[in-house]
C-alpha cells in the first residue's frame, strides 16, 4: 500500500468585482457579527450572575480582552441590537 499524500490543488480565484450600483449606495455598512459574539454575550451574563463585584462594562471589556475579540467591532454590533441592556434584559435608564 501506497503511503505518499496526493499533491492538492491550488486554485487562485478572481478578485470581486463591483457593480456600479454598489459603488453608489453604502452610506452604512452592516456589519458581518463574528460567531463568537453570542458567546461573549452568554459569557458576560454568565458572569454577572456569578459576579456580584464589577459594573457590567467592567465584567464585558474583561470577556472580549480574555477571548480576544475587537472591543470596537463588537461594540458596534451591539449598538445595531440596540445596546448591552437591552440585549442582557435589563432596562435603559
Amino acid at each position: 500500500m501506497n503511503r505518499r499524500q496526493r499533491a492538492k490543488t491550488v486554485i487562485e480565484l478572481e478578485p470581486r468585482r463591483t457593480a456600479s450600483t454598489e459603488t453608489t449606495k453604502a452610506p452604512e455598512r452592516e456589519l458581518e457579527p463574528d460567531p463568537l459574539y453570542g458567546v461573549a454575550l452568554l459569557k458576560t451574563a454568565l458572569e454577572l450572575k456569578r459576579r456580584k463585584d464589577g459594573t457590567p462594562e467592567e465584567i464585558l471589556r474583561g470577556v472580549l480582552a480574555r477571548m480576544r475579540l475587537s472591543e470596537e467591532d463588537f461594540r458596534a454590533w451591539l449598538s445595531q441590537q440596540g445596546g448591552l441592556l437591552k440585549v442582557l434584559g435589563g432596562e435603559e435608564s
